[in-house]
């Protein structure tokens, strides 16, 4: 009897043993459940900071936004190989991320240069006067400015009456390089 009663009391012992190990082992494995879950969740949107600056590419500090309403715009540039864009600058901040391509930016006061590939974004100069010179590819660039309505993205201070190259939207089309001489006011051309 004694024999009996230690050997239910074991047993007894063992099943809730059991129980706890199955309920540690359910709890467990639930919880791998929703971490692998919540991981393919992650997977699914991904964010990566491509440029946070407070200066542009040529060092030079931001200093504030066009006051007044704002303006956002987004343009798709592309820039057959070899183009040299005449001298320009943008009387607000703005960025552009390389798609394709390879770009060098080139300051006019002092001749300063800084070479860009495709998959990097640059901070560009705000009222500095610089052109783009593309590489051996075209270029494709998507550029955001922070403007305001009436502004244009981009002023050209130097009148070149030879072979200039400048920024024409086509209908339709992307932003594309053009040897046009024709101001549009109406439009933001080269923005």
């Amino acid at each position: 009897m004694i024999a009996n009663s230690v050997s239910n009391a074991v047993a007894g012992v063992i099943a809730q043993i059991s129980m706890r190990n199955l309920a540690t082992v359910t709890f467990a494995f639930a919880l791998l459940l929703e971490a692998t879950t919540g991981e393919h969740r992650q997977r699914a949107v991904q964010s990566e900071t491509l440029l946070r600056a407070g200066t542009s590419w040529d060092g030079e500090p931001y200093k504030s936004y066009p006051s007044g309403q704002p303006e956002l715009s987004v343009l798709k540039i592309t820039l057959a190989p070899h183009t040299e864009l005449e001298w320009q600058s943008h009387p607000m901040p703005n960025a552009a991320y390389i798609v394709s391509g390879e770009l060098t930016l080139e300051r006019m006061k002092d001749g300063k240069k800084q070479h860009f590939a495709a998959g990097q974004a640059v901070a560009e100069a705000v009222d500095t006067v610089h052109r783009g010179v593309a590489g051996n590819e075209p270029v494709v660039l998507i550029v955001f400015y922070a403007g305001r309505p009436g502004v244009p993205l981009t002023q050209y201070p130097c009148i070149a009456t030879s072979s200039r190259r400048r920024m024409k939207p086509s209908d339709g089309d992307p932003e594309v390089v053009s040897n046009d001489l024709a101001r549009e006011s109406s439009k933001h051309v080269a923005r």
